[in-house]
C-alpha cells in the first residue's frame, strides 16, 4: 500500500486530504508544519509527499530544497494558493 506524507498547517485541509486518501486505501502520515514535515521525510520512506507552500517558520519551498539537498528522492507535490 503506498505511503503518503501530508504537510499542511491548516487542520481542515490536512484532515480532509488525509480522510480522502485513507478512504481510497492509502497509508497516510501528517505533519503540521515544515519542521515536522522535514523530520518525517528524513525518518521514513514515502511514495509521495503533499507539501503546502505557505507555512509559518519553514515554507514548503524551503522544506523541498533542504530535503533534496539531503538526498531525499520522494516525489513532492506542492500545494499552494498562489
Amino acid at each position: 500500500m503506498p505511503h503518503i506524507l501530508i504537510v499542511e498547517d491548516e487542520p481542515a485541509m490536512r484532515d480532509g486530504l488525509r480522510d480522502n486518501l485513507e478512504f481510497e486505501g492509502y497509508d497516510v502520515d501528517t505533519a503540521n508544519d515544515g519542521e515536522g514535515g522535514l523530520a518525517a521525510l528524513r525518518e521514513k520512506r514515502y511514495d509521495l509527499c503533499l507539501l503546502d507552500v505557505m507555512m509559518p517558520v519553514r515554507s514548503g519551498f524551503d522544506v523541498c530544497r533542504t530535503a533534496r539537498a539531503e538526498g531525499v528522492t520522494t516525489p513532492i507535490f506542492l500545494l499552494t494558493a498562489k
